[in-house]
């Protein structure tokens, strides 16, 4: 798999009997999976062709190429499918996938070294960024709201943060 790889989705298991997967998309709009071309596993050892796709409860439904029976789909289950970066679409201006802001370093509005981006994380109240300190020690939380992060410059490896008093002291 190629440096950049975005995790779309994850098969849960299978259905039915017929070597068919249940299939979760991370993906804004879940079918979308579908469109990427060949997906692979996150070592990249094992790709996978979705041949047909379809909604069922709780996520999709997806026949994958070489996958015949119930047993073959069983032993898949919990595989994470990714996808070359650079076959995703570009976003708007003020969106970003999350494989692209991990890494960055975090500065403040004077240029000081916060840490760097090391995941994102989304507990359904919004995005918080996990930051790594230079100097090592416990990650902090930053919520990614254009108040506390109002630049994020993906050219430049950089987003400037103001958070709140006292997170990084």
């Amino acid at each position: 798999m190629p440096a950049r790889s975005v995790c779309v989705g994850a098969i849960a298991g299978a259905y039915g009997v017929a070597g068919e997967v249940r299939l979760k998309s991370f993906c804004t709009r879940p079918e979308a999976i579908g469109e990427y071309g060949p997906l692979s596993s996150e070592d990249g050892a094992r790709r996978f062709e979705i041949s047909a796709l379809r909604p069922a409860k709780d996520g999709l439904v997806a026949r994958l190429d070489g996958v015949r029976d119930r047993d073959a789909a069983a032993a898949l289950r919990g595989t994470r499918l990714h996808v070359a970066r650079e076959r995703l679409p570009e976003l708007p201006d003020d969106e970003f996938y999350h494989a692209d802001l991990i890494g960055l370093a975090v500065r403040d509005g004077d240029g000081a070294v916060l840490g760097h981006i090391r995941a994102v994380m989304d507990h359904g109240a919004g995005d918080l960024l996990e930051i790594a300190p230079p100097g090592g020690g416990e990650p902090l939380s930053l919520p990614f709201t254009r108040e506390t992060v109002p630049t994020v410059d993906l050219a430049a490896g950089v987003v400037i943060a103001d958070p709140p008093p006292g997170l990084f002291e």
